[in-house]
């Protein structure tokens, strides 16, 4: 009798604890929400060529937003996002900032997404000295030097280099190694950045440059841009675009015939499920980089679950289904200025960037380290191979490996490549 009794008694004081703490963390809950929000600031790429990338970005700190609200905020106090659509037009990006910093009086800010975009912004939150993270800029920093800024791209410390190494890496092992090489860049901030470093690359690996042009952005015939190119007979063809550039000139490639060795390079937007689909076949053979695959060396703690959460939710809101361009990497570098505000223990923009520099951050994208100019200390960056894909390819394709080779880095390689081009490209 004594047995059953003291049995329930330690059932009765388990069953109290649970009801006090989850009666707590409600009070601190709702706490929180009682007092003023940390304001965060930014500018977003939500209609315009960049918008089926920035929507998902925005997903992913909205899930972040309510995650963290849901656990208490931030010092005690709820967060909220203040943002507007920069339409993927560097030229709106200073307003929109002046507004978030000068009207709004938002605590702090985060970066834009894209290089085009972040660039103008930085002479901005440089007068203000607020910590400034970045969404996938290129080499932003290479140029301002700023102590507070820190970069949410894996390119490690040479990044315009890192961009097309991978290709260059293929290319140089192959028997014959092939010997000539195009270049063809948007005149724009991303692209002459990434076509810095596919110069450098070239000069490293011992290619000859043969055709070498930029474009203007707005630019929508790439025909006189790909028949230059097969002019030339480059054995390797590198472009650096963005994401309406990029479908264009694969199309263009693939219509007029253009037959490289190697074709590919720093095309922003194929990674992107709407660019994917409407490419379908025309994608075989490229080799493009990429920041996050569906592969099991890169499913970190908390990415199945992120990312069933962000494609739970994707369809209602008609943004990209699956998000792995871009949703968790929105949600990681919202994420790192989260953990880091937690751990100075303030919202003074100094602390904040000491506390950054200082740190290893885990998040939905893995572990993340900064070093100069507020690059990441190492490298994760990937040259993939599209392959076999069929006309008609669905998400159940984009979905998975069976599309794509992971060719660089060596560590995260999932098989080689498939040369020349043209063979994968039947």
């Amino acid at each position: 009798m004594m047995h059953r009794f003291k049995s329930r008694l330690s059932t009765w004081i388990a069953a109290a604890s649970v009801t006090m703490a989850v009666c707590a963390m409600v009070v601190i809950s709702a706490q929180a929400q009682t007092k003023e929000p940390i304001k965060i600031g930014f500018s977003m790429a939500l209609t315009g060529p960049l918008g089926p990338n920035g929507n998902q970005a925005l997903l992913g700190m909205h899930i972040w937003e309510e995650e963290t609200n849901a656990k208490g905020g931030l010092l005690g106090r709820p967060v909220k996002l203040v943002f507007y659509d920069d339409q993927s037009n560097p030229s709106t990006v200073p307003g929109i900032y002046t507004k978030l910093l000068d009207v709004d009086k938002v605590d702090l800010v985060l970066g834009p997404y894209a290089t085009n975009m972040i660039a103008p912004a930085m002479p901005i939150v440089i007068q203000k000295k607020k910590v400034f993270i970045s969404l996938f800029g290129l080499a932003v920093n290479s140029e301002f030097h700023y102590p507070n800024y820190f970069s949410s791209l894996p390119s490690g410390q040479t990044p315009k280099t890192t961009f097309t190494e991978g290709l260059f890496q293929v290319a140089a092992a192959q028997n014959p190694k092939p010997q000539t090489i195009a270049l063809a860049a948007a005149d724009a901030e991303f692209s002459k950045n990434s076509c810095d470093g596919a110069r450098e690359n070239a000069k490293k690996f011992g290619f000859k440059v043969v055709y070498d042009k930029t474009y203007p952005p707005s630019t929508t015939d790439f025909s006189p841009v790909v028949r230059g190119i097969q002019a030339s007979k480059a054995e390797i063809v590198v472009v650096c675009s963005y994401p309406l550039d990029s479908v264009g000139m694969v199309l263009a490639a693939h219509e007029i015939g253009l037959k490289p060795k190697v074709f590919g390079g720093a095309m922003v937007g194929l990674q992107a499920t709407v660019f994917k689909t409407k490419l379908g076949p025309a994608l075989n053979g490229i080799i493009n980089y990429e920041t996050w695959v569906p592969e099991d060396k890169l499913m970190f703690p908390q990415t199945k679950a992120f990312f069933e959460k962000y494609q739970s939710r994707a369809p209602a809101l008609k943004i990209d289904p699956l998000g792995y361009y871009l949703g968790g990497w929105g949600n990681a570098y919202i994420d790192i200025l989260g953990q880091a505000v937690e751990g100075a223990k303030s919202l003074d923009d100094g602390k904040i960037a000491d506390y950054i520099r200082s740190h290893t951050f885990k998040t939905v994208m893995g572990d993340i380290k900064f070093g100069k100019d507020g690059e990441w200390a190492k490298a994760r960056w990937m040259q993939v191979q599209y392959h076999d894909i069929k006309q008609g390819a669905g998400l159940e394709t984009w979905k998975g490996m069976s599309y794509q080779t992971v060719l660089s880095p060596p560590e995260l390689a999932t098989g080689k490549a498939i040369y020349p081009y043209e063979k994968a490209a039947n």
